[in-house]
Formats: C-alpha cells, structure tokens, sequence
C-alpha cells in the first residue's frame, strides 16, 4: 500500500496537488478540512461544534479527527491513502502510525509543501473572493497560521527523524509543482 501524508501551511496547495496525486496513484483521498466542512454543510450536531472551531480559527479536537480517519482506512479499497490535513500534531503523526499499523501497513512518506508565509496570506485572501469559507478572512488566515507554526509544524521534525520528511518547493505552476511532488514520491517507492 502506498500511504502518503501531504503537508504544508493553509494556502499552501494540498487541495490542488492533492487530486493529482490520489488520481496517479489510484489513492483514497483524506481531507480532513473537507470531511469537517461537510459536517458543517449538513448542519449536524458535531458540524455546528466543528464550525464556532474552525470560525475561530482553532483546531479541531483529535478525537474527532481521529475516529473519522480509523474509518476511512479500515474502508480503503484502493493502492493506499493520500492524506491531506493530518496529521495536523506530533499526537495525531504517533496515532496515525498506530492506525495504519493496526491495518498492516504505514507511511510511505511526508510531501510537505513550503511556501512563504506572505505568499499563503496572499493566495488564501486571494481564494476568500471565491471559495464562500467562513475560515478565509484576514484575522482567521492569521490565527490559522500561527495555529500552524505552534501546534503543526513540529510534526515535519517528528517525520524528518524517521527519514519520510520530503520538501518540495510549492512555488510555481500547479504542473511544475506536482511533477517535483510525483518525482519524489516515485523515488520512495523505487527504494522501499
């Protein structure tokens, strides 16, 4: 199975690069954000709680992440899962690791994306004129980051240290983007 975890800042490109790489490798495809949203669209209980969440620009909690990501795995019917959004902390990467243990398999390996901070203010206000998300205003754009750099980007370093941290630069066409991003993840499979 081929399991790969996409990560980078909000505004990153995950969402973008994301159907690419699920359609190449035949993966089931994780938003987290997306799966949270449409709770939110469908106005369920845990989707009103997981919108004053996102609107404040927060995390959600684990265990609500969690218990949705167990059942996507344990669904799984393709080559693998693509995750975008999580693991969002250090927790969720060890639980992560557990889950994909629980069923056999584990992480091929981290793409993180990076991309200037200026640069993700700019293409999520940019996205805010179009997108219709509650969580893409200016205020909200700054919590998520710093909601990034505090409580996310410390999962690069838990991944670095067990030799899956890949970085890709993630500016520049969406084309050149993804082929440096397919690049690398078909020199981790040709190695494992």
């Amino acid at each position: 199975m081929i399991n790969i975890a996409l990560f980078g800042a909000p505004g990153a490109g995950k969402g973008t690069q994301s159907t690419m790489i699920a359609e190449k490798y035949d993966l089931t495809y994780v938003s987290t954000g997306e799966a949270l949203r449409k709770e939110i669209a469908e106005k369920t209980e845990l989707g009103l709680r997981i919108k004053d969440i996102m609107d404040a620009g927060q995390l959600v909690s684990d265990d609500i992440v969690v218990e949705m990501i167990d059942k996507i795995i344990a669904g799984n019917t393709r080559n693998g899962v693509l995750f975008d959004g999580f693991p969002r902390n250090v927790e969720q990467a060890e639980t992560l690791d557990k889950l994909l243990a629980k069923y056999g398999t584990s992480l091929l390996c981290m793409i993180s994306l990076d991309v200037p901070r200026e640069e993700l203010v700019r293409r999520m206000l940019e996205r805010a004129k179009t997108s219709g998300r509650s969580d893409d205003n200016e205020e909200t754009i700054k919590n998520r980051l710093r909601e990034y750099e505090n409580k996310t980007l410390p999962v690069a370093d838990y991944y670095k240290a067990k030799g899956l941290y890949i970085p890709v630069n993630g500016i520049g066409s969406i084309d050149d983007i993804s082929r440096d991003i397919m690049k690398e993840i078909d020199a981790k499979i040709a190695k494992s």
